[in-house]
């Protein structure tokens, strides 16, 4: 594979890196306000307690299904890093080869 095609599917793993890690940290920082909304509905519902609020939100299927969704976002994010470094790695052994070419070529005077 030359250079154009490796540095071409970078491009387009880091197209889908970028919206693949937002999603991630939106979910993240949803998550938090999400578990905030559950704990005053349990509170409104009659549990007084800060732990009895949050046990009754972590319950909820609202936030199931957020934590499903969210360990969705982050094997997609790590999936495209993965491939995003691979790629990473195939450009620095085609950046040495390249070099130890440059270098022989130099030694034997061609």
């Amino acid at each position: 594979m030359d250079i154009e095609e490796l540095l071409e599917r970078y491009r387009q793993l880091a197209d889908r890196y970028a919206p693949a890690k937002a999603q991630r940290g939106y979910l993240e920082d949803y998550k938090k306000s999400c578990l905030a909304m559950l704990m005053k509905d349990a509170m409104k519902a009659g549990h007084s307690s800060a732990a009895a609020q949050e046990r009754e939100a972590a319950a909820h299927p609202t936030y199931q299904k957020l934590l499903e969704d969210l360990k969705v976002a982050v094997y997609e994010e790590e999936k495209v890093r993965y491939h995003l470094k691979a790629v990473e790695l195939e450009i620095e052994i085609f950046r040495t080869k390249s070099a130890n070419e440059r270098a022989e070529r130099r030694a034997y005077g061609a």
